[in-house]
């Protein structure tokens, strides 16, 4: 098999991600790709599985039109020029892969560049796919116009009849079918509209390509690329998250002086004082210490890496841009911050009467709840630059999860 990290990438994979369904049997309020396990969007988490992988050219999201709000929400802030623009799909789960394939195929011919050449099709509701079972299907793809990963059938198979069993299914040359399932991009979307030209009804994709004539090669599949179908589902997919969580805590530290003013930004609240905190930006020394503490605990550099003070751009800027980029960071990687532990340390202004407004602020910027943040302070008996009055410091603690299998 090869290795994702280090082989030579494949040429034009593109991945389609079937995400127009309307989820109703998960129940709650919205489609099931739209609800969060473990604080992200499961779409969310879908794309950014593909984006990390060194292979995939470009990755689409086919989706119901009355779902872009949804699919905005859940995508806000994700960066990457390999995540194409959202591609309308139909009423059944058949027609949106038959859209996306057109669409793909349309926007190569009147751009005139190569179309794609192996495709990858995956349901939404699969958030946690191993990166090695991509590697299974498009190794198999080097031999074969098709793959699917399956996984063996375990427990004993009853033909239910009345509500009573009537009989025992024979287990042998039974598997499970699992997505991604890959194709050679041609063959697929010929299939395809053969499939719509004789309106065959079909239950994925690999069926469609069987009934074509096309040989699907059989690849492991993994219990972890579990479907999101029901409510214990949810209950399931929050629990195998937590098992492939890797703990990891950074910390950060800031200092800026204090000049001529009338008041100090702290944590995004803005606190009266007879002087200001200068720096380039507003010199908020709350949130660059929490800010670099993030950073830290994803091994990102820091925020002079990401905002350097040179750069005129970021004059006099607000500091939650910084911390919502670095909360934006561990997202695409999947990843759930889960404390955050701050220390002002000044002797004026009092920090106390305002600790309850910068923990609401702060856990406002990161998308946490108040009881996710601690703000303390301190004084340093007045000695050193801060018992003088000259300057302000802080110093944070990051405590941040990350999926271990993207480590």
């Amino acid at each position: 098999m090869s290795d994702a990290r280090t082989a030579e990438p494949r040429s034009r994979v593109v991945v389609l991600i079937v995400a127009a369904g309307k989820g109703v049997r998960a129940g709650g309020g919205l489609p099931k790709q739209y609800r969060s396990v473990a604080g992200l969007p499961i779409l969310r988490r879908s794309v950014a599985l593909f984006l990390e992988h060194r292979d995939v050219t470009q990755v689409r999201v086919v989706i119901s039109e009355d779902h872009r709000a949804h699919y905005d929400a859940a995508l806000s802030g994700m960066e990457s020029n390999r995540l194409g623009a959202p591609i309308v799909g139909g009423l059944e789960r058949q027609d949106s892969v038959r859209l996306g394939l057109e669409t793909l195929n349309q926007e190569a011919v009147s751009s005139g560049t190569p179309s794609a050449e192996l495709v990858l099709i995956h349901d939404a509701a699969r958030p946690f796919l191993p990166p090695e079972m991509v590697d299974r299907v498009l190794d198999a793809l080097t031999t074969g116009p098709a793959a699917l990963p399956v996984l063996p059938v375990i427990d004993t198979l009853k033909r239910e009849s009345g509500g009573t069993s009537s009989e025992t299914v024979p287990r042998a040359g039974l598997v499970r079918a699992q997505t991604p399932q890959g194709f050679w991009f041609k063959g697929i979307l010929e299939a395809h509209r053969r499939a719509a030209e004789h309106a065959l009804a079909v239950t994925d994709d690999a069926e469609i390509a069987e009934r074509a004539g096309l040989s699907v090669s059989l690849v492991a599949g993994s219990e972890d690329a579990m479907k999101i179908t029901t409510e214990d589902d949810f209950d399931r997919a929050e629990r195998l998250f937590a098992r492939r969580l890797e703990t990891r805590v950074g910390t950060g530290f800031d200092v800026h002086r204090l000049g001529p003013g009338s008041g100090v930004i702290l944590g995004g609240v803005t606190i009266p004082h007879d002087q200001a905190l200068q720096g380039h930006s507003d010199a908020d020394v709350a949130l660059h210490a929490i800010t670099d503490a993030i950073l830290g605990a994803i091994g990102d550099g820091d925020i002079g890496a990401h905002f350097p003070p040179t750069d005129p751009k970021w004059k006099g800027a607000s500091s939650d841009r910084f911390l919502a980029d670095a909360v934006r960071r561990v997202s695409d990687r999947g990843g759930v911050i889960r404390h955050l532990d701050l220390t002002i340390l000044c002797e004026h202004p009092k920090i106390g009467p305002h600790r309850d407004a910068l923990r609401a602020s702060i856990a406002a910027i990161c998308g946490l709840t108040v009881d996710r943040v601690s703000v303390k302070a301190t004084t340093t008996e007045r000695l050193g630059f801060t018992g003088r009055g000259e300057g302000i410091a802080a110093q944070a603690a990051a405590t941040v999860a990350l999926p271990a299998a993207r480590l």
